[in-house]
């Protein structure tokens, strides 16, 4: 029963920018805890500075699950999330100590990059993966078959 839920997660995530997504979503979280930062007993967050600590990585993370649960959208929240990871090193502590702005802006190219398989290809993969789990017979696909 692992096995087929894993596999079944594996065949979702192929399907869509997962990596460049899920880099995005980590880049919020680490803008997130960097932007909430304290020193001692002094926090401090005034006017439009303490929005944009909490509005950027929510933005970034927003942007990575929407990239990857709507792939066909992909280019648009790939240069959106580019766009808020360069801007974090105005707005948010350098970019959370240009590490949420490289994690961010790496993981927006890879959305932005990502493109879905072409059918040939897909069936392919798909035999591939069927012949390597095991008691599932390795029968190619009729377009496979008319290429033999």
């Amino acid at each position: 029963m692992v096995t087929k839920a894993w596999s079944g997660f594996v065949v979702w995530s192929r399907r869509r920018p997962f990596v460049g997504g899920a880099l995005t979503m980590v880049a919020g979280i680490e803008m997130f805890f960097s932007g909430q930062l304290d020193l001692g007993n002094i926090h401090v967050q005034l006017g439009i500075e303490g929005a944009q600590s909490t509005i950027l990585p929510i933005m970034m993370l927003l942007l990575g699950l929407l990239a990857m649960l709507m792939p066909v959208h992909r280019i648009f929240y790939g240069v959106i999330s580019l766009v808020v990871s360069v801007y974090s090193l105005i707005g948010l502590n350098l970019g959370g100590f240009f590490i949420g702005m490289l994690l961010g802006a790496v993981g927006g190219i890879l959305v932005v990059s990502w493109m879905p398989k072409t059918d040939e290809r897909a069936a392919d993969d798909q035999s591939r993966e069927a012949s390597s789990l095991p008691g599932v017979s390795a029968e190619l696909p009729p377009l496979a078959q008319r290429r033999l």
